[in-house]
C-alpha cells in the first residue's frame, strides 16, 4: 500500500520505495477494509487475459506462497467475463490473476481503490494521488 510516512509497525512490511512513494505490504486487517473497483474500457473474454479469482479465498487473509499454492491446486478458478463499460468489485484479499492476451485485441481496465479510512491506524496514513 502507499503511504504518506515509514512508520515500522508489526504486520507491515516489507517496506520499498517506487517514484518517491513509500510502500508496504500490508496485514489482512488493513486490506479487508479497502474495495477495488476495475471499470473496463474493452470487453474482457476468454481470449484476451481476463482476471481470474479463487472464489472464498479473500476470507483467508494474506497467503503465504505455500498456503497460495494450495489453494490454486484445490479451488477451481472463476473467469471474470465483464463487457465494455462493466465495472467488477473485488476485496484486494481475493487471490486474482490474468494471463496473456492471446488477440491483438486491447483489454484496457482503470483500477482504482477505496479505503474505509485514509488513516490505516498506528500511525499509518494512505498516500493518495
Amino acid at each position: 500500500m502507499p503511504l504518506r510516512a515509514r512508520c515500522e509497525t508489526p504486520g507491515w512490511g516489507p517496506w520499498s520505495i517506487k517514484k518517491a512513494v513509500i510502500y508496504a505490504h500490508a496485514p489482512a486487517s488493513a486490506l479487508s477494509q479497502i474495495i477495488a473497483l476495475r471499470i473496463h474500457l474493452d470487453d474482457s473474454n476468454s481470449n484476451n487475459g481476463p482476471l481470474r479469482v479463487l472464489p472464498g479465498t479473500h476470507t483467508l487473509g494474506v497467503l503465504t506462497d505455500e498456503n497460495l499454492h494450495g489453494c490454486a491446486t484445490t479451488v477451481s478458478a472463476v473467469e471474470c467475463l465483464v463487457p465494455e463499460g462493466g465495472v467488477l468489485a473485488m476485496s484486494p484479499l481475493l487471490v486474482h490473476s490474468s494471463s496473456k492476451s492471446e488477440t491483438q485485441a486491447p483489454r484496457r481496465v482503470l483500477h482504482f481503490e477505496y479505503a474505509a479510512s485514509r488513516v490505516m491506524g498506528d500511525g499509518l496514513e494512505l498516500a493518495v494521488g
